[in-house]
């Protein structure tokens, strides 16, 4: 069964990966240093290599059944330190079963033996690091927590928050309650009641929300409809205590809280696996364009520096995933005060919708037309992607001030993943697009997003970013 934030089961796959390639290495380097152990003396380096596809087969088999149940946060270090031991155990046991029944007398007693105390130690020492980076660190601030809005506000709503509060490795942030009787109004400034379940929609547009459990009996629930479409509107998943409505979910899974079952409704897919890949793509290309990039980086902010005023960097804030609020990188493209003379240029604006879009804005240098047109303004939103408020591929991050002026709930799913450098719209016709259309493709990209549409968009952006097609 997996956990009710999807964080401990993400913390748990990577922990997993990362002792397999401890193993590895420890066993590699138990193997290298067997010379040095023994004044020179060499051994049959690829029979003990052999044996390693048999070392991670043994070790996985062992994590699977001593630590299925592994919880970082609840169990000691001493508990979990006994279960590093006994996985190991169980591997060096049967590598030495193997030795012996294939007589393998060229394999070295010395690299075992050393394979397995070091191997035990490398173990420990970075489960307790994960232990304080992961758990202690993150749960000293609710941004890593997962947000929590409740449907209810009676004994079992109550109860559940309890129960929740006690079931993640992470943390739970209740963000708080809405009454579907009305009968607890009187008490929403101390009690954590926002409001009637009415005002759902605008109680998800205001806050940061990453799931609404709904926590009273079927026979409370008669605008049930209400809710699902705000859920499915804004990309938030839905979960419930009890019966199953209609709703167009990407993934309906089952979970337990403390014996409760919990059913959750996602509109918009999240692989943990596929998230995880992706995440791996973003760091490993971005930090080998770097050593490109970087001086691209010293040039423009020369440029930019000698053709204007003010700083070579622009930062702004914008809205990303489960609508939180972060800093985005961009090289300066206008004059230093372009912001406080957004007013006097708001009725040239030529894009329809909520975005903010002028062909021949008055506010840009010479050097920022050249670096829109070739899109290196963007080049910084790498340092964005390494921090992790942003993707390689997804939807483009929105300012506050165009976010304010979405007149559709469904405008927000967009914010239901991380925003990107680049997307279906990129590759489309970039500024020359409705926003009617930019947001089409967004939530197209949501839909049907994969490893390989991500390998396809970066591709094809490429081409486009050159000939500097539909680039403002």
């Amino acid at each position: 069964m997996p956990a009710f934030d999807n964080k401990s089961d993400h913390l748990k796959s990577l922990m997993f990966i990362l002792d397999m390639a401890l193993v590895v290495l420890v066993y590699v380097l138990a193997i290298k240093l067997y010379p040095y152990l023994r004044g020179g003396e060499t051994i049959d380096e690829p029979v003990h290599f052999g044996l390693l596809p048999i070392i991670l087969v043994v070790f996985g088999m062992g994590r699977t059944s001593l630590a299925r149940n592994l919880d970082i946060q609840r169990q000691t270090l001493l508990a979990q330190y006994f279960c590093i031991v006994q996985e190991l155990l169980l591997t060096v046991g049967a590598l030495v079963l193997i030795v012996f029944l294939l007589k393998l007398g060229t394999v070295s007693r010395i690299v075992i033996v050393t394979f397995g105390v070091f191997a035990t130690i490398a173990l420990m020492l970075v489960r307790r690091f994960i232990v304080w980076l992961y758990i202690t660190r993150s749960s000293l601030t609710t941004d890593n927590h997962l947000r929590v809005l409740i449907i209810g506000s009676g004994r079992r709503a109550r109860m559940l928050a309890d129960h929740l509060a006690q079931s993640s490795e992470w943390g739970v942030h209740i963000v708080g309650f809405l009454d579907p009787t009305g009968e607890s109004a009187g008490r929403r400034a101390t009690d954590e009641i926002l409001g009637h379940v009415d005002d759902i929609s605008d109680v998800l547009r205001d806050n940061v929300v990453e799931d609404v459990i709904v926590a009273v009996p079927r026979s409370m629930l008669g605008g049930v409809q209400k809710i699902i479409d705000a859920c499915q509107e804004e990309g938030v998943r839905l979960r419930f205590m009890a019966d199953v409505y209609d709703f167009e979910a990407a993934r309906i899974q089952l979970t337990l809280v403390n014996g409760i079952p919990l059913l959750s409704f996602e509109p918009v897919a999240r692989e943990e696996g596929a998230l995880l890949t992706k995440r791996i793509f973003d760091l490993v290309v971005t930090l080998a364009a770097m050593p490109i990039i970087l001086p691209i980086f010293v040039l423009v902010a020369i440029s930019i520096k000698i053709d204007s005023s003010g700083p070579a960097v622009f930062t702004q804030e914008r809205v990303g995933l489960h609508k939180r609020r972060f800093q985005m990188f961009k090289f300066r493209s206008m004059v230093e005060d372009a912001e406080l003379r957004l007013g006097e240029v708001e009725h040239l604006n030529e894009a329809e919708g909520p975005n903010f879009k002028i062909k021949d804005d008055p506010r840009v240098t010479r050097v920022g037309r050249f670096i829109r047109k070739t899109s290196i303004d963007e080049l910084p939103q790498l340092f964005n992607v390494l921090a992790g408020d942003m993707s390689l591929v997804g939807p483009r991050p929105m300012s506050v001030r165009d976010v304010n002026l979405f007149d559709k709930g469904l405008q927000r799913k967009r914010f239901s993943v991380r925003p990107g450098l680049t997307c279906l719209w990129q590759i489309s016709g970039r500024s020359d697009l409705t926003f009617d259309d930019w947001l089409k493709l967004d939530l197209e990209y949501i839909d049907s997003r994969s490893f390989w549409l991500d390998l396809k968009i970066l591709l094809m952006t490429i081409p486009v970013v050159v000939k500097g097609s539909g680039a403002v």
